[in-house]
């Protein structure tokens, strides 16, 4: 058994949801990504996440998102020392290897921002430095659907700062009588022991760095990334960014899938949860609406030739 499949084989004992989740949670990671996580209350987000933070050994920090949070709850703070007659920086949450932002669509758009360069860049800028955060460095933002009262919206450039956007769904009836009878948010999750450090993710990313694309492939990526710009239902199609993201997350998922080169059956999985919650619709009303963009994101593989 290699280190990624340990990996999945942890989180999956005390995730009993879908695996494809537990995959794209992977894909994401090795790809130096971020993974947003959207669902209803209750399916399982958090347990998804901390699953993931608790099977390496690694800095791990979680954010409970709340309208009165404030970007120095997050960031850090400089704190006066009157001995040493100076400031002291008081780092966040933000800096550790990985961070979950729980319910991030439940603070307002200023304390969002605030992860905008952390995501981005891998650093903060506080009091005219520029800090670097732990390598490796991911988000995993959990949200409630943007119908739910007391949500915000998250503006369209924080979403395209994540990789994956990925829906986890109630789960089938046997894993859900296995939910019952673990209880996996008690005593299986707290017991949970690392099976990868931080040293081996950044060498399994490097390794997903190196995965081999072949040209008919890249030509299939960009007649997708056309065919969104061309849709008469959207307003904005897949961007420069969006397109790049698509490669970085096959070329993880064929690692995952212990490949070293991609299939255009990898790039048929990433292109919706990588590409759906970049796209905006012309319809106002569908706007933020992941179910619109899903099923236009799926018209346009369907109508896309793939390569043989």
């Amino acid at each position: 058994m290699n280190s990624l499949e340990k990996l999945q084989r942890n989180i999956k004992s005390v995730f009993f949801g879908r695996e494809e989740a537990v995959i794209h949670l992977l894909v994401g990671l090795l790809a130096r990504g971020h993974v947003l996580i959207e669902d209803v209350p209750g399916v399982g987000k958090t347990v998804l996440a901390r699953a993931l933070a608790k099977s390496i050994n690694c800095q791990f920090s979680r954010i409970q998102l709340t309208p009165d949070l404030l970007p120095s709850d997050i960031v850090g703070v400089s704190v006066y020392n009157q001995e040493k007659q100076s400031f002291d920086f008081k780092p966040g949450p933000v800096f550790a290897n990985i961070v979950l932002a729980d319910e991030i669509n439940r603070t307002t758009p200023r304390t969002q921002s605030s992860l905008l360069e952390a995501m981005n860049d891998g650093s903060v800028s506080v009091d005219g430095q520029t800090l670097p955060l732990p390598r490796p460095f991911m988000v995993v933002a959990t949200q409630n659907p943007f119908e739910f009262e007391g949500t915000y919206f998250l503006p369209e450039n924080q979403l395209d700062r994540f990789l994956l956007r990925v829906q986890l769904g109630y789960p089938e009836r046997d894993r859900e009588i296995a939910i019952l009878r673990e209880q996996p948010g008690r005593v299986p999750l707290d017991n949970l022991e690392p099976v990868l450090s931080s040293e081996e993710i950044r060498a399994l990313q490097g390794q997903a760095a190196q995965v081999k694309i072949d040209q008919l492939l890249l030509e299939y990526v960009m007649d997708i990334v056309a065919a969104s710009r061309k849709h008469e239902m959207l307003h904005t199609g897949i961007s420069p960014r969006g397109s790049l993201a698509v490669m970085q997350a096959v070329q993880a998922l064929a690692l995952v899938n212990q490949r070293d080169y991609v299939t255009p059956d990898d790039i048929k999985e990433m292109v919706v949860p990588v590409c759906a919650h970049r796209i905006i619709t012309r319809s106002y009303m569908s706007n933020g609406d992941i179910s619109t963009a899903v099923r236009i994101m799926q018209e346009i593989l369907q109508a896309v030739p793939c390569p043989v």
